[in-house]
């Protein structure tokens, strides 16, 4: 087969090893594998050797077999490849200076689904802050946005910081339109300007392409995104983790099907149907059904609801469609409706859903009933001045 595209870990077998000097560190999780599903543990022990010293993980642990928020990876010896793997989901989020002792150089592979409350661009954050501190380089193997590089793509208010957390650290809009490298760079030139960074980029990327047009492997990046349909949905669906509405967990499905044992899903479909058209919101159908979860909210119990089933990537708008939608629970359910009490990622006295929206705008505006025009506003406010720092630290064209 022709590839278009190489992500970052085949362009690094491109370069001589020998250019980076030092002991090496990387982090990674389940996705990170090259064109050939080979993993990049497996790739940096070929190409380093022995100079290959330490393994980090992110939320989720290195296998992907973590489910929920809140629940900590270990540490532990890589039984297969003789490594410490040290879990940054754990009792610490950024590594400590005890666990780079044995790195230079951490690379950094991760496959992130473009998305603010995803938590992955937060331990690269985090990681870059501590190399700094500790004079330690950092090397993001890049890898293509699966929801979409297009300004027009971005969606969502931007973070205001009285509402940060570990699934919203800086102020970046729902859905942000770059790599995990384009992060790296805005990450350095604003919050890191003392980490000695290198993006190692994905070659033959455009900024029109969508995922499977790359024709690079899909591995799940977390136990509940088993496709790259459900990256386009998750910026629609995640905002329920801070309610009681199911956002599919515990199916086959999740994160493209919510639900609740009492929201009556064909009943409600023709009015929900037509709020979304009053709304101008496209590319996608909902259909209903009932599922029921086998574990997570309401286990083993029938929810009526809706799956997402986009049919136009570029005309879809996921965040709106989420908020438009929960407005909608909150309004059919009424009482049977309850917003998610703390704790969430560890923050102990604001709302999970302020954290996960990035500000209480959003949660008001469902309450008070506030048309989609308000809501266009307070999606606005914020997005144009993003969209203009955004534009400094693109890397495709």
């Amino acid at each position: 087969m022709n590839f278009k595209t190489l992500a970052g870990i085949d362009h690094l077998k491109t370069i001589n090893p020998s250019r980076f000097d030092g002991k090496i560190g990387l982090l990674c999780h389940a996705a990170s594998v090259d064109i050939n599903f080979k993993h990049s543990i497996e790739v940096l022990t070929e190409l380093f050797g022995e100079r290959f010293t330490t393994i980090f993980s992110p939320q989720h642990g290195l296998i992907g077999n973590v489910q929920d928020n809140m629940v900590e990876s270990q540490h532990f010896i890589h039984p297969y490849f003789k490594r410490p793997v040290y879990s940054l989901y754990s009792e610490t989020r950024a590594p400590t200076e005890e666990m780079l002792k044995n790195c230079d150089i951490i690379f950094v592979d991760l496959q992130d689904v473009g998305c603010r409350i995803y938590t992955y661009i937060y331990s690269l954050s985090l990681l870059m802050e501590q190399a700094a501190k500790l004079h330690k380089k950092v090397v993001v193997l890049d890898r293509p946005n699966p929801i979409g590089l297009r300004e027009e793509d971005m969606e969502g208010n931007a973070l205001d910081l009285k509402y940060k957390s570990f699934v919203g650290m800086h102020p970046l809009p729902a859905r942000h339109s770059m790599t995990l490298g384009e992060f790296a760079m805005m990450a350095k030139a604003l919050w890191h300007p003392k980490c000695e960074l290198e993006v190692v980029s994905v070659l033959k990327l455009t900024r029109e392409m969508q995922y499977e047009e790359t024709n690079l492997p899909w591995v799940l990046p977390s136990p509940n995104l088993p496709t790259v349909e459900a990256a386009y949905t998750f910026n629609a669906t995640v905002m329920l983790e801070g309610t009681n509405v199911s956002e599919g967990r515990g199916t086959t499905r999740s994160l493209e099907i919510i639900g609740h044992p009492d929201f009556l899903a064909w009943e409600n479909l023709d009015g929900t149907n037509k709020k979304m058209q009053a709304c101008g919101l496209e590319g996608f159908v909902l259909r209903p059904m009932v599922f029921r979860p086998t574990f997570q909210k309401h286990a083993d119990q029938d929810c009526g609801g809706f799956q997402i089933h986009v049919t136009d990537r570029k005309k879809f708008r996921p965040w709106r469609v989420g908020q438009v939608l929960m407005q909608e629970f909150y309004l059919r359910l009424g009482e049977k409706f309850l917003w998610k009490q703390p704790p969430y990622e560890y923050e102990y006295h604001l709302l999970p859903i302020d954290l996960i929206n990035g500000t209480d705008q959003l949660r008001l505006w469902i309450e008070g009933r506030g048309s989609y025009q308000e809501l266009e506003e307070i999606e606005q406010k914020s997005l144009k001045m993003f969209k203009d720092v955004r534009k400094n630290f693109l890397l495709y064209s």
